[in-house]
């Protein structure tokens, strides 16, 4: 057993604050990894607040975290494709059955028996697992990932996440060189979409509620973008899209956008509305049109990812912070006052 500093939540009340976890030491299979950056989702906060207690109670203590970065340490004699000093990545998931055919399919996500990097049992220590909010992490090889070189770490971290969650959709519906994609809402999804799909060769539009985003928009790799509450603008749009993803986690209108698609194309949303969503199934009737949702990646696309964004120099937009902000960035994100991810500087553990 180690000993790691960690940060946790005791109570769906409670702030965050600094405490001492136990992580396991590696077996044969295992690569112990030093966390350098761990980015904060919006999971995190609904996580630590037990806003999900229907579906995902929350155990406490809670050490949150996903969006995981670092450098190995140590890892098992069984370990071949890493080695002590290599750059190291984990995401939301840290282990699954690997027989079902979900795992067979490379689709670890939707393994009825895979085991999320926090909060969920961990059939090593008991207890539940504990993510990325500390100074070290062990994890089975087949859920490490390669980090290219040539990235910043920090902007690398939520590409874990928010990364994989964009590009998944846009590799399963084709998006491509030549294609017109629509990416409905600017934060920290949107604003990865926008750069995977500007990437991808894409057209692409962005629409948002506030005009004052644009400029970062069409910096970000936009083409055109909407104001949603402009009719006419909208209507100068209708039946033309190949795909559209939608990242809107409050509730809106989602028949708007389905009548932008053009016949047999997709509206994939990756955020997660708390009330359901109205859908006129007359939009999806004219033009073959299909609503989908979609969550994160497999291993194996999560790491054509990465090698995607290293080919390509994407990082997320990060503000970078020491781990004692972390409750002060939460209140924050909850007001969406960052552009457009935070990133814990695991370095200002040691402080504690």
């Amino acid at each position: 057993m180690n000993n790691a500093k960690a940060y946790s939540a005791a109570s769906a009340t409670s702030r965050l604050a600094s405490t001492t976890i136990t992580r396991r030491e590696p077996t044969e299979t295992d690569v112990q990894i030093e966390i350098l950056f761990c980015g904060i989702c919006h999971s995190d906060l609904h996580q630590v607040r037990n806003e999900w207690s229907g579906v995902m109670p929350t155990v406490y203590p809670c050490v949150p975290g996903h969006e995981i970065v670092g450098r190995v340490t140590k890892v098992g004699s069984a370990v071949s494709k890493f080695k002590p000093g290599d750059l190291a990545a984990v995401g939301c998931l840290v282990d699954s059955d690997g027989t079902c055919p979900a795992c067979k399919a490379g689709l670890e996500q939707f393994c009825p028996g895979m085991t999320l990097t926090y909060n969920f049992p961990d059939k090593h220590l008991s207890g539940v697992t504990y993510g990325g909010y500390s100074d070290s992490i062990v994890v089975t090889e087949r859920f490490v990932l390669r980090v290219p070189t040539n990235l910043d770490l920090a902007g690398t971290a939520p590409l874990l996440c928010a990364g994989i969650t964009t590009y998944s959709p846009m590799r399963h519906w084709g998006v491509t060189k030549g294609k017109k994609v629509g990416v409905v809402g600017l934060g920290g999804l949107g604003h990865m979409g926008v750069k995977f799909a500007h990437a991808l060769g894409a057209h692409v539009v962005v629409f948002t509620t506030s005009l004052s985003k644009k400029d970062d928009a069409l910096r970000l790799g936009a083409d055109e973008v909407v104001l949603s509450r402009n009719a006419d603008e909208m209507q100068k749009h209708a039946g033309s899209f190949d795909f559209i993803l939608d990242a809107v986690a409050a509730d809106h209108d989602i028949n708007a956008y389905i009548n932008l698609l053009g016949i047999d194309s997709n509206i994939t949303q990756v955020g997660a509305p708390e009330k359901p969503l109205a859908v006129s199934v007359f939009g999806l009737l004219m033009g073959r049109r299909s609503l989908s949702g979609s969550l994160i990646g497999g291993i194996a696309e999560t790491q054509e990812m990465l090698d995607f964004c290293g080919q390509h120099n994407i990082t997320a937009d990060v503000e970078v912070i020491p781990i004692q902000k972390v409750n002060e960035a939460y209140e924050r994100m909850v007001k969406s006052d960052v552009k457009y991810r935070f990133s814990i500087d695991m370095a200002s553990l040691k402080s504690e």
